[in-house]
């Protein structure tokens, strides 16, 4: 009898499925990631570019708003994904007795981290940005407000660290003691969508990190340029994420 007209063992069908929704939950909390940093940055750009105070104050509304949407954003769907990724490891361990390795699991993570801190520290330049709008008080408060939110990243990130490099060497540990879970044989796997999709998310990176280059001052594109990086990365998100 072939393969497949075998029946799936019990569970496989309910593990292919977790897997699929762990793979939705992460590909919206990458769409999160990429949207809110492209957003800020491009309105941080514009905003440099602005004339006059009067150009200025919208686009660091915008940045502001942004900003105060991004981090809750990236926070929940980051968290739907964690939920999702565990559901698939138990699921793993009682029917293989042990999960995939995850040898890739905390190059991830610290990839992640990065782009919170990017995020981050773009938005800690928002109160320039109403100084320039000669919006002095509320820069002033804002950057007080600012300050709070730097100690508490210093502090998040120094026991991320510390967390991460245990979590790495664990990783580390289970790999090299097993060869993990030996898969199923009816889950999807990497199909051709999933490459085209990884030469969307390829692009997708590619505009972000040119508009965090270009708000870096690390280079100087026309205001049109600007513009079509964002496109691209909002497009080439939101293509994968179908």
């Amino acid at each position: 009898m072939l393969l497949t007209e075998m029946a799936p063992p019990p569970g496989a069908q309910e593990l292919a499925g977790l897997r699929t929704r762990a793979r939705t939950a992460r590909r919206r909390a990458f769409v999160a990631l990429s949207a809110s940093i492209a957003l800020l940055a491009t309105a941080q750009l514009l905003a440099d570019r602005a004339q006059t105070r009067e150009q200025t104050l919208p686009l660091a509304v915008l940045s502001l708003a942004v900003f105060a949407a991004a981090v809750p954003a990236q926070a929940i769907t980051q968290y739907v994904w964690g939920t999702h990724a565990r559901h698939v490891h138990r699921k793993e361990r009682e029917l293989y007795a042990a999960p995939r390795t995850g040898r890739v699991r905390p190059l991830s993570r610290l990839a992640v981290a990065c782009c919170w801190a990017v995020t981050l520290l773009l938005g800690w330049t928002a109160p320039r940005l109403f100084r320039e709008a000669a919006l002095y008080g509320f820069a002033d408060s804002l950057g007080r407000a600012t300050e709070a939110l730097a100690l508490m990243s210093l502090a998040t990130g120094v026991l991320f660290v510390l967390w991460w490099a245990g979590d790495a060497l664990g990783t580390l540990a289970r790999a090299l003691r097993s060869g993990g879970s030996p898969g199923d044989p009816w889950d999807p796997g990497r199909g051709a969508r999933r490459r085209e999709g990884a030469a969307l998310w390829t692009g997708a990176a590619v505009a972000v990190a040119a508009l965090v280059g270009a708000r870096a001052h690390l280079w100087e594109p026309a205001t049109a340029v600007v513009y079509t990086l964002l496109t691209a990365a909002l497009v080439c998100g939101v293509v994968t994420d179908e």
